[in-house]
């Protein structure tokens, strides 16, 4: 959840460690800070809230040193403020932290028997005690360091630099990621790759259980039973560009209107240019003889397999089950013999999905991962990876992301289909052409986005918010209602539209803005119907439909967005962007951070 980046430089390391940061502000804002080591001694400036808060303080005190250490803050423990925030040190050790340490109160107390003295409420700040305790006993820093990350429980990744030794980090990985980069008489630590884009694309990725020294002339990494360990070293993707805002004014609106391009750029790894029909990579099961498909995934993924599951059972007659990643651990599940388990993330990092990815092989489950990482670890974990190519996506609230992963999804459900027989030869061209036509439809979408601009304002306004769907619509109101929440913090639901009569219909009044999401598909004269059912009652209701479907209703609604006519197939990727655009319009409007929205981050690695 935390970023964390680490350098030994050549030049003052100050700049490049606050550059890092910006770039892990996605994955934590509570808070931000730097230790750098000054004539050997360690040194630090620290501030609460934002990197922008943190680049004031250097400002107003500047902090030398090649050599230093930064973070970027996620509160688990302890609330934001500058006392709780990284890197936490004394005058031996810094130390900065992704994680939890869950048996951080049983060592702060042994460490206050012994007389340590805490100044923060973070259990990071056991780690600076335990480091000093072993270093106090005469060990050297590596020793000393090793000793405590033995005794640490949890999931985390750390670096540390110590005083009066320049040219020496010290990183471990265990459950959080952690990279390091390879530089011209210079070496980083950094949460991932984004993060060390400017300076290197010479990254390796350490794996779980390996402590790494980083030295100017290389690094030694120790896997977990402490043996020296090769870690193989890639040349990353030059991304150090691609994060910028270009004219936009917030990351997320960018990637908005990045879709139409990004969704071509992931068809193009899975349609056949010649023959126009999809041609996957070798997977490590077979969809002929498949039992059944578990699918893993938190938050807006999470809807991307509630969607999948409407295609897998009704093109592919393939059982899904779906499950939250946080959730899939403790029902003791049950999994077909022969089956396969599908976990999707953005990062690819997210705790509780990586989890259950694990307790799924163990549970000799056949597994796959469709990430936006190539070199993410449910990439190097799983048994066969598909990667979207939707490119850095800064905007903590998953927009471009999450129509990849849908793109996806959607090819291989088509070859789930072809592969078991369920469709014909002219079925599957079709849905084959209707995927391939949503780049240029997404496109037409967001044509749209200053009529949608005109009814953010109701919805802004609002103080509850519906959103309504059948089918594959269902889990488009689910997600339309997440983005809502994500960015204004206007409280907003998602339902099955044939459940409002079962209890939710008693929450509509006329100053309850209600988005129904109706393509024109065999689920519309029943979508209609609740649709009527909610004007009934004095629902104020924004319609999203086709030419169909407006014609057929639109008279009823309080305002009508008007979308392309296309396959009820893919209808699911191309009704989620004006949701998107909805709630970014109404953040705008109420003034809040829309890229950076309270309380959250982007890469949730701690469970």
């Amino acid at each position: 959840m935390c970023g964390i980046i680490g350098i030994i430089g050549a030049a003052p390391a100050v700049p490049k460690l606050v550059e890092g940061l910006k770039r892990l502000e996605y994955r934590g804002y509570d808070s931000a800070g730097i230790a750098t080591l000054v004539t050997g001694r360690i040194e630090r400036r620290r501030a609460e809230g934002k990197i922008v808060n943190l680049q004031a303080a250097l400002d107003a005190d500047p902090l030398r040193g090649i050599t230093g250490i930064g973070h970027t803050r996620w509160a688990t423990h302890g609330r934001p403020s500058e006392a709780n925030a990284h890197p936490h040190a004394n005058s031996m050790v810094a130390v900065v932290h992704n994680g939890i340490i869950e048996n951080f109160q049983e060592l702060k107390r042994a460490l206050a028997a012994e007389g340590h003295a805490f100044e923060s409420d973070t259990d990071t700040e056991v780690i600076v005690h335990l480091v000093t305790r072993y270093l106090n006993r005469g060990m050297a820093p590596s020793q000393a360091a090793a000793r405590a990350i033995a005794e640490l429980e949890g999931a985390f990744a750390l670096a540390m630099i110590f005083a009066g030794h320049p040219e020496l980090v010290i990183g471990a990985r265990r459950g959080s990621p952690l990279a390091v980069g390879y530089g011209d008489g210079e070496m980083f630590l950094g949460s991932d790759a984004l993060a060390l884009a400017p300076l290197t694309q010479r990254i390796c990725y350490l794996e779980d259980g390996d402590v790494v020294e980083l030295t100017r002339d290389g690094a030694t990494i120790r896997d977990k039973f402490g043996a020296v360990a090769a870690r193989p070293i890639r040349e990353t993707a030059a991304i150090g560009d691609a994060i910028g805002k270009g004219n936009f004014a917030h990351y997320m609106l960018k990637e908005i209107y990045e879709q139409p391009t990004v969704i071509g750029d992931t068809l193009a790894s899975f349609i056949n240019p010649a023959t126009r029909a999809v041609a996957l990579p070798d997977l490590p099961f077979d969809f002929a003889d498949l039992p059944r498909l578990q699918m893993l995934a938190c938050g807006t993924s999470w809807h991307a397999a509630l969607i999948a599951r409407y295609w897998f059972e009704s093109l592919a007659h393939l059982p899904v089950d779906v499950d939250i990643g946080s959730e899939f651990r403790y029902r003791a599940p049950q999994l077909a013999k022969g089956g396969a388990a599908l976990a999707i993330s953005q990062s690819g990092e997210t705790a509780d999905t990586l989890a259950a990815l694990r307790l799924a092989r163990e549970l000799d489950q056949a597994t796959m991962a469709i990430v936006n990482v190539a070199e993410s670890t449910m990439a190097r974990e799983a048994d066969g990876t598909l990667l979207t190519h939707a490119g850095p996506e800064v905007g903590v609230a998953s927009t471009k992301a999450f129509t990849t992963q849908l793109t996806v999804l959607a090819c291989l459900a088509i070859a789930a289909a072809r592969a078991r027989g369920t469709v014909d030869g002219e079925r599957e061209a079709a849905l084959s052409a209707a995927i391939t036509e949503v780049p240029a439809r997404a496109a037409e979408v967001l044509d749209h986005d200053s009529r949608l601009k005109g009814l953010a304002q109701e919805v802004a306004n609002a103080r509850h918010v519906l959103f309504l769907g059948r089918g594959t619509g269902y889990p488009v109101a689910l997600e339309g209602a997440l983005k809502l929440k994500e960015i204004t913090y206007v409280p907003a639901e998602g339902f099955a539209a044939g459940e409002m009569k079962h209890g939710p219909i008693a929450l509509i009044d006329e100053d309850i803005p209600i988005i129904v999401v109706a393509p024109y598909d065999a689920l519309f004269d029943k979508t209609a119907s609740n649709m009527q059912e909610v004007i009934a009652r004095g629902g104020r209701v924004i319609f999203l439909s086709d030419a169909k479907g407006i014609e057929r209703l639109g008279d009823l609604a309080a305002a009508t967005v008007e979308l392309p006519a296309v396959d009820p197939f893919v209808a699911p990727i191309l009704y989620t962007i004006p949701v998107q655009l909805l709630a970014y319009h109404a953040a705008v409007i109420r003034g809040t951070d829309v890229d950076q929205p309270r309380n959250l981050a982007k890469s949730v690695t701690v469970e």
